[in-house]
């Protein structure tokens, strides 16, 4: 492997050390795993699932009490210390092999994501040189957000962005599913609002739902990846989609049409009607039985048509929902003005918020600003994808800040991590949001998981120029900024 594949890692590790020797992939290596330690058996297999097809070699998987043979991977939790957590692993190179050391299954992935790196993207030699590597995350909560509620994208579209996010030890998928233009998953005691929400997108968008096989498909394949689904139903407001399915939300009980537009903050439930409880109640409690995860998204934001006094009665009852659910409420940062509760998580994006707010309410910090990283703004001008509203984000943009202090008086100790939203507006395809994630999204996954120090953008616009073959190699259609020194080879 050359100079730039060895130093090109993303995200940065906490700790690097160059050895000497080499692992070298062979037609007789082998994968090999600690006696029953399930979850070094399952990354294991995943890691011969992605190797077979790119080395050509045959990498059979194996139990086995110790093995280092030249030219094996051998997956352990023999020697992985507890300040690695569940997430962090040892990568190293001794006696010809290689071995992953972690404590649970994120770390034992998150290391066969950096072994990938370690290889070629597309052609051998298949060699590892001698290398030490210890690494775990800054932040427990490193994510994006795909709104298929505006338009809607696939289940298989979906795996090809969680097998994309977990590539760079990405370890949540925001599904933001509902909203005006649409309605994205079913709800057996209200069926309409996929049969007949679910047939509406923004102009130009495409419509569609998820079944409840399809989403919990999604839920299984992003826990393969160590990601955890994080699904939205937006409330009060950017319920067009529900309204137009049921006319008994409707104040007025006449359902409006389905909403092809753009603008927000024109819809709300009614918060004075009980049958508004029943509808949200119902929702989320077949939402929290598909989702093996701990969160439930309510949104909470531009909710401009409904009183204040409305929305923090609302919000108060849909607080009681959750916590019954036995889940962790997420919401937007509107949702500061109504009231929290102790382990609310609150995602922050405007520009004049206060987070300090939420931390003295005992919440935690999810932080997506708006002017960092929502991933459907512009590149530039002449971007032709995307909106400006926010600002214009280039690929350094997304990169030159940091989480504690793009707000003020926000300790590390107040936030759980970094989220990138892509709302799709304008986004309607799979190659359309691959050009608007990346590759702005590897700059958010290594501000989410390596430390503060060490890094800088001068030096992080050089790793990110050897990852050009590699999303080639992967077939991602992303930006290619004139920011970045791209490598062709």
């Amino acid at each position: 492997m050359n100079k730039a594949q060895y130093e090109s890692l993303i995200p940065k590790p906490v700790f690097l050390e160059k050895r000497g020797g080499v692992c070298s992939l062979t037609p007789e290596s082998k994968i090999c795993v600690q006696a029953g330690s399930t979850w070094a058996l399952q990354a294991a297999e995943y890691l011969a699932g992605r190797l077979r097809p790119l080395t050509g070699l045959p990498l059979p998987v194996e139990e086995a009490a110790q093995a280092f043979e030249p030219g094996c991977i051998y997956f352990t939790a023999q020697g992985a210390g507890t300040e690695l957590g569940e997430e962090g692993y040892q990568l190293s190179t001794e006696e010809g092999c290689l071995i992953i050391r972690a404590r649970g299954f994120a770390g034992f992935f998150y290391g066969c994501q950096t072994l990938r790196q370690l290889l070629p993207p597309a052609e051998g030699p298949w060699e590892i040189p001698g290398v030490f590597i210890e690494d775990y995350p800054r932040f427990p909560w490193r994510g994006s957000m795909l709104d298929v509620a505006r338009s809607f994208f696939t289940v298989d579209e979906v795996k090809r962005l969680l097998d994309l996010l977990a590539a760079y030890k990405l370890n949540r998928l925001h599904l933001h599913l509902s909203d005006d233009q649409g309605w994205r998953i079913m709800i057996d005691s209200w069926p309409n609002l996929a049969l007949h929400g679910g047939s509406g997108a923004v102009e130009g968008g495409r419509a569609g739902f998820f079944t409840k096989a399809e989403y919990q498909e999604l839920a299984a394949y992003a826990q393969s990846r160590a990601i955890t689904l994080v699904p939205e139903i937006d409330l009060p407001g950017h319920t067009n989609a529900a309204l137009a399915s049921y006319p008994e939300l409707n104040r007025d009980g006449v359902a409006p049409g389905l909403y092809r537009g753009m603008k927000v903050g024109f819809s709300t439930l009614a918060a004075e009607k009980e049958i508004t409880y029943k509808f949200v109640s119902d929702v989320l409690g077949e939402l929290a039985a598909l989702t093996p995860g701990p969160y439930l998204h309510v949104g909470g934001d531009e909710a401009h048509s409904t009183e204040d006094e409305e929305y923090r009665l609302f919000m108060g009852r849909v607080q009681d929902i959750v916590a019954e659910l036995g889940k962790t409420l997420v919401g937007w940062d509107e949702i500061i003005q109504a009231g929290l509760r102790p382990g609310d998580l609150v995602q922050i994006w405007r520009k004049d918020t206060r987070p300090r707010e939420a931390v003295r309410q005992g919440a935690k910090l999810i932080m997506s600003p708006c002017t960092r990283v929502y991933l459907d703004m512009k590149y530039g001008p002449e971007t032709e994808l995307g909106q400006d509203w926010a600002a214009l984000i280039e690929v350094e943009d997304a990169y030159s800040w940091d989480p504690v202090s793009v707000y003020p008086d926000v300790g590390e100790e107040d936030v759980l991590g970094v989220e990138a939203p892509l709302w799709t507006e304008t986004i309607h395809n799979l190659g359309d949001m691959e050009y608007m994630l990346f590759p702005r999204l590897l700059g958010v996954a290594e501000i989410g998981w390596s430390p503060r120090q060490g890094r800088s953008w001068e030096e992080y616009r050089l790793r990110l120029a050897a990852h050009g073959p590699r999303l080639r190699a992967a077939g991602v259609n992303f930006y290619r900024s004139g920011q970045v020194p791209w490598e062709e080879r």
